[in-house]
């Protein structure tokens, strides 16, 4: 009989179910057998009854001790030959064999062996025998042994095809045996276990209902005082257990305890089969305790598998499994009580089970696992980072061990990711969430849409989504998590016991996106979805606590949202309901406390109840105290208590409410585990506090330090470039204010380091990693090989990398998550790499945040670098000259951060009312400038000079900016440049600076008219860093790469001609032959861009004349457009331009950045400088089709004017900003002054070197 005993409670997403098989069948082949040769044996020696003799006639062979049978002896059903030794203690031996036995042996499906002794007076016969069986299977003993093997087979490889043939033999057995055939009632049984298993792999609700009705029908046939009675109700409670877990029926678990006990109780001690019927009772009990989080219950259930456990001998083949069990049942209580001796007893238990199993045994995996998920949950009370590790190998060994295809595979893959989640819940590396999305969802892609645990798969999955959104801010993210949820709790059947879960954490899911994208509709859902779990949730159920929690904490932010007190009040009553349901020691009870704190200091921001601000502060404190050291939550813990105490300072005044504020945030920004993110929230608050209450102190500059480092490392490369551009935007401020606090503390070099570290961070990232290895290849040539390698590789990836979406297929999402999966592993070996080179003498500061001192070695020769600061309270200036030791710092009084918004305002009304901010779709077409220019934008009325408009803007920046700087240096305005060239000025402003024309500060109205053109030659520089890069790497470019690629694209899908384009590229084509410049054009049709990338690694410097679209949301997709498609920043970003060095970008808003990432240069001239261009032209604006062919003609006429005489074919444009200060020259002759004019002009820029 198959006793299909469950070794576990299933805990999601722990592992927890393994089966323990007891072969205790009375009507088995080789009983059979066994009877009728015991029968035999007493017919050959005289001891049988008289006509025992009757079938059992032997024909004498050679020798006296060996007989042949006759062939009319009746073989067992089922038995197709049979040899068997007849011994006795006296030394009489016998051999008896049937006909042909050797040659039928070959053809058995398998041979069956025995040895068993019948004592008798004064002597003792020991039978052994082999037996071929029916290969065929006709008789139903046949058909038994057959389904018994399949289910062997069954265990060892998961393949669910051997458990199917198994039930279809079984079930023909069944069917040939009538209702008066004592047997009847055994095979039920059986078949009902077989259904039962493959319920439990398969998840058809169908093979569960058929396993409760052939196992009630197996009870039913059963009589009183049957010996078989026990296992049979055993193997009906089994079923009805789960049931339960499916569909959450209180009076399924009841009857299954009832029949468990009755089975216990009806087995007498001694029994053989007590220890499985104890288990099997233990196990019912401990999901029981899952419901309600009675204790009663667990005691119940433990006792009962603690006598499973001793009345199981030492070397019985089932102790490992029931040790695993009864250790499951003490890791239940655990997270209950948080007891952490019950966490150490279960797993010094399954550390024995495992210890007990061998290698080679199929239950080995599933002990690993369970192992794995104790030590995980160990590790998230304690923090032991030791625990994860030996989690995550434990269990990772077990899925090597699971072949695929194996039924237990998607099981393991899923708790295996649960592990990694955990790992990352308390470390924030996002490799672990990687990792674990990655095997969540292949698991979820292993299952058939018919399993009955999807739902719970895709309610996992769909957590660790939530996690990494968590700490990236990722929508795509939570919106993944909601979609799977939802899908989670709609496939999930009303009065499940799962689904109250399930709607909790889909309320949680809404949550956190209302808490980023402040959509309404998300908070309601929140709501509705938690008001719901709870209405489905028992009143004693242990997870209600959290449920309740829940429900509060989006209460609190629909007060948060509409000020409705009696939400702020709810909310309280169900977050304290919470607390006081939840035991002393329980592990939620710091989360629950946390919740319940931050409620009432809400309230008490309306209220001002003196009680709301001590209950606030108390439950903030108490849930700190109740943290863990080097829990992940503690952070964040310490920013709302931090919050708490400095809301309390506001109304009490009384400084050590504010020294207590100070100090939580301190410990939050230093702690050493968490997010990242949450740290730097904290550290933020820390610095504006000391910055506000103790402004002259150091620690100002301490805290900081800390708050940019961290804005480091939330935009880390194993993300996406559009995604860490996201993520820097939430804290673009952080820089300038450092640098602000840094100016008053006279620290203008700790100010220059923090804006170079903390601005244009993903194109330094990408500098990064294409830095030069000449250096490291000289000491370790397979380490700078790697780096080179590694960092081609983050470099692509982080460009090109797609997220997997919620329309798309399992394949898919498994190829894009295993994509990211690799991204998160390069980047962690990138991050070892740089260990190991700093670790080489020489190479301590390997791309390093760069020093001030580092910066002030290499610095052009040829002008002023002048770095511009604005924040709320000052405006600075930074000027960097070449030999300087020091930078210079420059005070700017009259300037300030909110006249910079109010320029960009005055600047951006200006281009609209002129159409030149206008995008494509929105055009509209003027008669002044009809079909000229190369985007969206046209000029429209002329407009004369006045005290507002662009010549306020551009006035405010020459009086307050620019003409300060230049007194300052002492640079003399030069009324003739034919006496000489000007010197330069790389500009690298800041914040809202970024968007406003310094290049054409100046008066152009009235008598004095002057600008910053008649002094210096104007550069813009995203950071400083990247314009001394390349002074120290001034590489030549290789002499079969110099020349110039040109492009023209007159007309594309979707936008105005330009006509204009083919004549400026036709025209510079000539004249770059005429000078015998290797060149090459394309044109119009002839121009590809699929196979303009290429073209662009074999021409050093490249001019696009055509349209081009900046895309604000995802950086990288910003493009210049041709007749075929796009060339995105993207595809360009991929190629090897080692040898790049000018890109004329004649077309518009090439240089335009995005106001919510002003300090991260997100427009194409940025990014065709970290493509590797070394200079670039650019434009601020849409310019026009009229006289941009005039400015390119000007531009390229004064390069190769300058031209020395051993050039040959090459091309350089080293002199590329004084060329276009000629060019612009040359135009505003032919220009006045009026609004219109000067908005023609001045769009042209230069950036680089």
């Amino acid at each position: 009989m198959l006793n299909n005993s469950n070794d576990g409670t299933r805990q999601h997403p722990v592992d927890l179910d393994h089966q323990e098989i007891d072969h205790v069948d009375s009507g088995s082949c080789s009983e059979i057998i066994a009877k009728a040769l015991t029968a035999a044996t007493l017919s050959f020696i005289g001891l049988g009854p008289e006509d025992a003799n009757s079938n059992c006639d032997l024909l004498p062979n050679a020798g006296a001790q060996k007989r042949t049978l006759d062939s009319s002896f009746e073989l067992p059903p089922g038995v197709k030959g049979i040899r068997f030794v007849l011994k006795r203690d006296s030394g009489e031996c016998m051999e008896v064999v049937s006909s042909s036995y050797e040659s039928l042996k070959k053809d058995s499906i398998q041979l069956e062996s025995k040895q068993w002794q019948i004592p008798m007076a004064g002597d003792v016969v020991t039978i052994h025998y082999e037996a071929a069986l029916d290969k065929g299977a006709s008789s139903p003993q046949g058909k038994l042994e057959r389904w018994e093997i399949l289910y062997e087979e069954f265990q060892k490889t998961g393949d669910l095809n051997n458990i199917s043939e198994a039930i279809s033999a079984l079930c023909r057995v069944v069917e040939t045996i009538s209702e008066a055939n004592g047997n009847l009632a055994a095979r039920l049984t059986d078949l009902g276990n077989l259904f039962l298993t493959r319920f439990e792999h398969a998840g058809d609700l169908r093979d569960l209902a058929e396993a409760i009705s052939l196992q009630s029908r197996a009870v039913a046939l059963t009589p009183e005082g049957h010996e078989d009675l026990p296992t049979r109700l055993s193997s009906l409670g089994n079923a009805l257990r789960c049931r339960f877990g499916c569909k959450g029926e209180v009076s399924d678990i009841a009857k299954s305890i009832s029949v468990q006990t009755k089975a216990v109780a009806l087995t007498p001690d001694g029994h053989a089969q007590k220890p499985g019927l104890f288990l099997n009772l233990g196990t019912a009990y401990m999901l029981y305790f899952r419901q309600t989080g009675n204790l009663s219950d667990a005691a119940n259930g433990i006792s009962a598998l603690a006598k499973a456990v001793h009345l199981t001998p030492e070397g019985d083949t089932g102790l490992p499994s029931r040790l695993s069990n009864l250790a499951n049942s003490f890791l239940c209580r655990f997270e209950h009580l948080g007891n952490l001796d019950d966490a150490s007893e279960a797993i010094s238990l399954q550390t024995r089970a495992v210890r007990l199993t061998p290698e080679v045994h199929a239950d080995l995996p599933g002990m690993l696992m369970n192992l794995g998920g104790s030590y995980g949950r160990r590790f998230q009370w304690t923090g032991d980072l030791g625990d994860i590790a030996e989690s995550i190998s434990l269990r990772a060994r077990a899925v090597l061990l699971t072949p695929e295809g194996h039924a237990g595979l998607p099981d393991r893959l899923m708790n295996l990711g649960g592990s990694f989640m955990c790992r990352f819940e308390r470390t924030g590396d996002l490799g672990d969430i990687a990792e674990s999305i990655s095997l969540r969802t292949r698991a979820v892609h292993l299952l058939s849409e018919e399993h009955a645990d999807l739902p719970r798969y895709l309610m996992n999955l769909g957590n660790a989504f939530q996690c990494r959104f968590e700490r990236t801010g990722d929508l795509v993210d939570i919106a993944e998590s909601i979609s799977l949820q939802t899908r989670a709790a709609h496939r999930t059947p009303e009065g499940h016991t799962v689904l109250s879960g399930m709607l909790k954490n889909l309320g949680n899911s809404f949550q956190c996106r209302f808490e980023l994208a402040h959509d309404v509709s998300d908070l309601s859902e929140a709501i509705s979805a938690h008001t719901r779990a709870i209405d489905l949730t028992p009143h004693l159920h242990a997870d209600l606590p959290s449920r309740l929690s829940g429900l509060g904490t989006s209460l609190k932010s629909r007060f948060e949202h509409s000020g409705n007190l009696s939400d702020i009040t709810h909310a309280i009553s169900v977050q304290a309901q919470a607390v006081a349901l939840t035991p002393e020691g329980h592990a939620n009870l710091p989360w629950l406390s946390t919740g319940l704190g931050s409620s009432y200091m809400w309230r008490f921001r309306r209220t001002h109840d003196p009680e709301d601000i001590k209950n606030g502060i108390s439950n903030l404190v108490q849930a700190v105290q109740l943290t863990p050291e080097m829990h992940a939550e503690r952070p964040s813990r310490l920013i709302n208590l931090g919050s708490a105490w400095f809301q309390y300072f506001t109304s009490s005044h009384k400084s050590d409410h504010l020294d207590a504020a100070i100090s939580a945030y301190k410990s939050a920004a230093t702690y050493t585990s968490g997010s990242p993110r949450t740290r730097l929230h904290g550290a933020r608050d820390w610095a504006n506090l000391l910055n506000s209450f103790h402004p002259s102190s150091g620690t100002v500059l301490v805290a900081f330090e800390i708050a940019i480092g961290l804005l480091t490392s939330i935009a880390s490369l194993e993300q996406t470039i559009q995604h860490r551009h996201t993520l820097i935007g939430e804290s673009w401020s952080i820089p300038a204010q450092a640098a602000a606090a840094a100016f008053r503390l006279g620290r203008p070099d700790k100010a220059l380091e923090w804006l170079e570290q903390g601005r244009c961070l993903v194109w330094g990232q990408q500098s990064q990693l294409r830095t030069p290895l000449d250096a490291l290849k000289t000491h370790d040539r397979v380490l700078a090989d790697r780096v080179m390698h590694i960092s081609r590789y983050l470099e692509n990836m982080g460009s090109s990398r797609q997220h997997s979406g919620t329309d798309m297929s399992w394949e898919g999402k498994v190829s894009l998550e295993n994509e990211a999966l690799q991204h998160s592993h390069l980047a962690s070996e990138w991050n070892l790499l740089l260990v190991r080179v700093r670790e080489i003498p020489g190479f301590e500061e390997f791309l390093q945040p760069v020093r001030c001192s580092t910066i002030l070695q290499h610095l052009p020769e040829s002008g002023t670098v002048v770095v511009l600061n604005a924040h709320n309270d000052r405006c600075d200036a930074i000027v960097l000259l070449a030999g300087s030791d020091d930078p210079l710092h420059v005070n700017l009084p009259d300037f300030s951060l909110e006249k910079a918004k109010q320029y960009r305002r005055e600047l951006n009304s200006r281009l609209r009312s002129h159409h030149l901010r206008v995008r494509q779709a929105e055009a509209i077409m003027t008669e002044d400038w009809a079909a000229s220019e190369r985007a969206a934008g046209r000029y429209g009325r002329k407009r004369g000079p006045g005290a507002d408009g662009i010549y306020l803007v551009l006035g405010g920046l020459w009086k307050e900016v620019v003409k300060p700087l230049l007194d300052v240096l002492g640079i003399a305005r030069l009324e003739d440049s034919s006496k000489g060239p000007l010197t330069r000025m790389w500009w690298c402003p800041t914040g809202p600076l970024s968007f406003l024309p310094l290049h054409a500060a100046g008066v152009y109205e009235g008598p004095h008219r002057e600008s910053i053109m008649d002094y210096v030659v104007s550069s813009y520089t995203p950071t400083v860093t990247s314009l001394t890069q390349r002074v120290s790497n001034s590489d030549s470019i290789a002499q079969d790469v110099s020349g110039i690629f040109l492009v023209s694209q007159p007309k594309v899908p979707h936008a105005d001609p330009i006509p204009g384009t083919t004549d400026e590229v036709s025209s510079l084509h000539q004249r770059a032959k005429d000078n015998g410049i290797r060149s090459e054009m394309v044109d119009g049709e002839g121009a590809s861009a699929h196979t303009c990338p290429d073209l662009m690694e074999k021409f050093s410097s490249i001019h696009l004349a055509c349209h081009a679209s900046q895309n604000a949301s995802n950086p990288l997709q910003s493009r210049f457009l041709f007749h075929d498609g796009h060339l995105t920043l993207t595809t360009i970003m991929q190629k090897n331009l080692e040898n790049a060095d000018l890109a004329f970008l004649s077309a518009c808003e090439t240089g335009t950045g995005e106001e919510t990432l002003a300090d991260e240069a997100v427009h194409l001239a940025a990014g065709m400088l970290a493509a590797g261009y070394r200079r670039v032209v650019a434009t601020m604006w849409s310019i026009s089709d009229r006289h941009a062919p005039t400015v390119a003609n000007d531009f390229y006429e004064y390069l190769w004017a300058r031209r020395s005489k051993d050039a040959g074919t090459k091309f350089d444009g080293a002199l590329s900003a004084y060329a276009l200060h000629h060019a612009i020259r040359n135009l505003r002759e032919n220009l006045d002054n009026t609004e219109r004019s000067l908005l023609t002009w001045i769009p042209y820029v230069h950036f680089g070197y």
